[in-house]
């Protein structure tokens, strides 16, 4: 499960995705099969959220590794280049970010 806390070691990612209503669907189907199928058996997965905005124009993707390295790995392996090429194809852009907990409360 998540852990929010500023004083984990874990690293947290935050992916947003800018769609359309028209691909928000589609997208979503995708995120899900790449996190049931590849991203949730690599090594260092904790845990991740897909949130959708109401205007379904945007999907946020919150996820958290055991470590940095375990997150870049999985990031830079060829299975997961397939899966963001696929994205790319049904959105106009994403990015994920790199994070550190500032605070909690």
């Amino acid at each position: 499960m998540p852990e929010i806390r500023q004083t984990t070691d874990r690293q947290t990612v935050i992916t947003t995705f800018e769609t359309s209503p028209g691909n928000c669907e589609d997208l979503l189907d995708a995120l899900r099969e790449a996190y049931a199928g590849f991203i949730s058996k690599q090594p260092g997965f904790v845990a991740a959220a897909l949130h959708v905005n109401d205007a379904q124009t945007r999907i946020a993707n919150y996820s958290q590794w055991r470590h940095r390295e375990d997150f870049l790995k999985m990031l830079r392996s060829e299975e997961m280049r397939a899966h963001n090429k696929r994205f790319n194809t049904l959105c106009r852009s994403f990015e994920p970010v790199l994070y550190e907990v500032a605070a909690t409360f």
